[in-house]
């Protein structure tokens, strides 16, 4: 599905050439690039190949929205990995909220993918589950947009202002179907959790890190967050954690 309406400014999708590593940076659920952007540029900073793609139907209007499948958010990040793969050769993914959700679900499908960095990765959404339920047969269209919990005064998230109801219905089914995949991730995972979340519940990433598969794994809590931690208290700290990670991860395949 084309978008209908133009791209919000720095909500564009981002690229940054580099050296043979790829990394995929991946936005969430009625977001934008801008919320991953930092994460992006600080590991840009580090010679990576960086891409930031805009998933269908965000960044736009919530009327686009509202048309996108969570299988074209899927086909997104899987033009993303393609991307990064024709000139790297090896890819990392990270990804905010559901974007995490999807680093995920690449990470069940593509085990060549050498190393993943969920941030608030949602798989089982009860709230938005029973809102959904209560909306369904309402006629309602759009509701109040779930952007900007940040704990540091002053930020704000490029995210819609409303979200489609239509949309928490293919969030809920991504998530779920995610859930279920768990088991088959085997890659070396990085898991950041913060510790107070209003829109995802930190349970979520404590379920992924007891139920992947993955021999190495860490978990960090991030204390001085919000949900989109990527613009939060702790944005350097994520950064410099993944960039770690990464380079850990190469050493020890050097080995």
């Amino acid at each position: 599905m084309a978008d209908t309406y133009p791209v919000m400014s720095e909500a564009e999708e981002f690229y940054y050439p580099g050296n043979k590593t790829g990394v995929l940076v991946i936005h969430g659920f009625t977001g934008t690039t801008q919320s991953v952007h930092f994460l992006g540029k600080q590991l840009a900073e580090q010679g990576f190949t960086v891409f930031g793609p805009r998933l269908a139907g965000h960044g736009t209007d919530p009327e686009d929205m509202e048309g996108s499948t969570y299988q074209e958010w899927i086909q997104t990040v899987e033009r993303g990995l393609e991307k990064l793969q024709a000139t790297c050769e090896e890819v990392f993914v990270t990804g905010l909220s559901m974007g995490g959700t999807l680093t995920l679900y690449l990470a069940a499908e593509h085990p060549e993918i050498k190393g993943i960095m969920p941030i608030n990765a949602a798989t089982h959404m009860p709230d938005m589950i029973e809102n959904y339920e209560a909306l369904k047969n309402t006629g309602t269209r759009f509701v109040e947009g779930i952007g900007s919990d940040i704990k540091q005064e002053g930020i704000e998230e490029l995210a819609y202002q409303e979200t489609p109801v239509k949309s928490m219905k293919e969030g809920i089914d991504l998530f779920e179907m995610v859930r279920g995949k768990l088991a088959e991730v085997n890659t070396p995972a990085m898991i950041f959790s913060s510790a107070v979340d209003h829109v995802v519940p930190p349970e979520n990433s404590r379920e992924i890190y007891e139920s992947i598969s993955s021999d190495v794994r860490e978990f960090v809590m991030l204390e001085n967050s919000y949900h989109v931690a990527t613009l939060d208290n702790d944005k350097e700290l994520i950064a410099e954690k993944c960039i770690a990670f990464i380079k850990e991860i190469q050493r020890a395949n050097d080995f």
